[in-house]
């Protein structure tokens, strides 16, 4: 998994695109991004898959702020990025949301 971040020439605004490796996604058909920055809507954000087998999405998001998401597989299977900013507990024990710092 991975996060990377490039603020456009404003500041304002920053792209970040998610990715998901094949070792995590390799028998997954589909993958989304659900989070804050889309209210946890299931097909908001979908990601592509790469010929490399990674899937991947960039956004833009406002700078200054801090969300929370995770990735969703094949409408089922919920993964954390454990290579976020940081983690946030949720209702669920052992469950953690991811935290994007932006």
């Amino acid at each position: 998994m991975g996060i990377t971040k490039k603020y456009l020439s404003d500041n304002e605004i920053c792209r970040v695109t998610f990715t998901l490796p094949p070792g995590l996604s390799k028998t997954a058909n589909k993958a989304n991004v659900v989070g804050d920055f889309n209210n946890w809507d299931i097909d908001a954000h979908a990601m592509k898959k790469r010929k490399n087998g990674h899937f991947a999405l960039s956004v833009e998001l406002p700078a200054g702020k801090e969300y929370q998401f995770r990735y969703l597989l094949d409408g089922n299977i919920w993964e954390t990025d454990l290579k976020a900013d940081d983690l946030a507990a949720t209702n669920f024990p052992d469950q953690y949301n991811s935290v994007l710092k932006v």
